[in-house]
């Protein structure tokens, strides 16, 4: 639906229905929405990027990661300018809605949610495991301990956004912090003879010692160099809650952005160096197989893998707050059941941290399989990264005079760099995991089809991404006329 359509029913919505879902303002500046930037990412530095040498070896995964990395750049500068645009709850939603019309909003509401409610399902999983390894207080990875992390977690979250954001940067800044205190160690044993020490398949195009899965392998190690950034674009979800989103939005994306490349960087040398890339490319532990190789646990091999779940836990709480401001946006709006944007006295949106927290825990618990439903996320997140990037492009084209705040570097070529890059890194999900792309794909079906029939006829007019949209449209009436 093109920009300034409007939807053909919408709600009479009064001040008290927006009453009863609003978040509480001005609790977070930009230093607590950049520890938010890198609680995301984090847990991607302990585990799951070294699996992308087994797809493209450490020429390919350090060519994907460079890859995806300008991907992640370029779509964090678009969206520093459509977030100071919009600082509204809605964060992707709210500016495809404007870009591209109702279906292009629900469409990327919905990627993102899938996103965004898949990983920390998965990441639960994850805890689990590190739990039962660490033999912290005898406890085996399983159901309880899913539980345990859900019901801990998301009482922080209700507690209020500013406790829950102050929690987030302290464990945050802990995983940080024991990263380089990784890299120091790591690098005293590193060896350059050890990066390219995966057996070569001969019969792959193009293959080398440096590439030895062939160009092919190249693109299939992107979702694994993109788990050094994947979710840093969460960020503008706390824009309603943010001091002076208008200023602070941009610096927070541009901070988290810059301390995450850099950690991508000493992480993946650090770590491949020390032990060599065929050591690590099926390790579930890659950083502590780094520092002990073939030989004993050591003080600081142990101190990694506690500082591990710290990061995991950074990851899981962050992306349960941003999963629920999506969900409250599009619930707010109509796009979805307009219960679930109801907020506490302490302005949470609690059946939206309630309702994904016990979905999550349910396909933790039913399934077991936390690479599975990581999978899907990032179909979910290359889904929304192509229509963010898109709708930047649209914006800029149809409406170059609207203000803007902050402007991205570089215009609709940065935004149009990410659009395709994250166009091919959806393409490359299929080349890991089909089956992953595919039950994506049906979730997404069934959304769409409760859009078609039922929601897109019910959205709600005062909504604030939804008023933002009918500026547009009025303002354009006004030009044709």
């Amino acid at each position: 639906m093109a920009e300034g359509t409007t939807p053909r029913t919408t709600s009479s919505a009064d001040d008290a229905y927006l009453q009863r879902r609003t978040l509480r303002r001005g609790s977070a500046g930009w230093l607590l929405l950049t520890g938010l930037g890198v609680a995301y990412v984090v847990s991607g530095d302990f585990a799951g990027w070294n699996t992308g040498l087994a797809k493209g070896g450490f020429g390919g995964l350090a060519i994907a990661t460079l890859l995806m990395g300008v991907m992640y750049a370029c779509l964090v500068f678009a969206l520093a300018e459509l977030s100071a645009i919009l600082p509204t709850a809605g964060g992707g939603y709210g500016f495809a809605r404007r870009a591209l019309g109702t279906w292009g909003g629900f469409l990327t509401g919905t990627a993102i949610l899938i996103e965004y409610i898949l990983a920390p399902a998965a990441i639960s999983i994850f805890i689990g495991d590190y739990v039962e390894s660490l033999n912290l207080f005898g406890l085996e990875s399983g159901w309880p301990v899913y539980l345990a992390c859900f019901v801990i977690f998301i009482g922080i979250h209700l507690w209020g956004v500013g406790e829950a954001l102050r929690f987030s940067l302290v464990v945050t800044a802990i995983a940080v912090a024991a990263l380089l205190i990784f890299v120091v160690g790591a690098f005293t044993d590193f060896s350059a003879g050890g990066l390219d020490n995966i057996a070569v398949d001969t019969d792959a195009f193009a293959s080398s010692s440096w590439l030895p899965f062939g160009l092919l392998g190249i693109w299939a190690a992107f979702p694994f160099g993109m788990w050094f950034f994947l979710g840093v674009e969460g960020v503008p979800l706390a824009a309603e809650e943010a001091k002076d989103p208008v200023r602070s939005m941009p610096k927070a994306l541009a901070i988290s952005m810059g301390v995450l490349a850099v950690l991508a960087v000493l992480t993946f040398f650090a770590a491949t160096g020390a032990s060599g890339s065929d050591a690590l490319k099926d390790a579930g532990n890659p950083l502590v197989v780094a520092l002990e190789g073939s030989g004993d646990p050591t003080p600081l091999s142990r101190f990694v893998n506690y500082a591990g779940l710290a990061g995991l836990v950074a990851s899981f709480f962050s992306l349960i707050y941003a999963g629920s401001r999506q969900l409250f946006a599009l619930s707010r709006a109509g796009y979805l059941p307009r219960f679930l944007s109801l907020t506490s006295r302490r302005k949470s949106p609690y059946l939206g941290l309630l309702i994904p927290g016990a979905l999550g825990f349910a396909l933790a618990a039913g399934t077991g399989n936390g690479a599975r439903m990581l999978n899907i996320a990032v179909f979910g997140a290359t889904i929304s990264y192509a229509l963010m990037a898109l709708s930047h492009i649209v914006l800029r084209r149809r409406e170059p005079e609207l203000p803007r705040p902050y402007r991205t570097p570089g215009g609709i070529v940065t935004s149009s760099v990410a659009f395709v890059l994250a166009l091919s890194a959806l393409v490359a999900t299929f080349l890991v995991d089909k089956d992953a792309a595919y039950i994506a794909l049906g979730v997404y079906a069934v959304a769409l089809a409760y859009f078609a029939f039922y929601s897109r006829h019910h959205l709600v007019a005062k909504a604030p991404e939804e008023e933002f949209a009918a500026l547009a449209a009025a303002e354009a009436e006004l030009e044709r006329k």
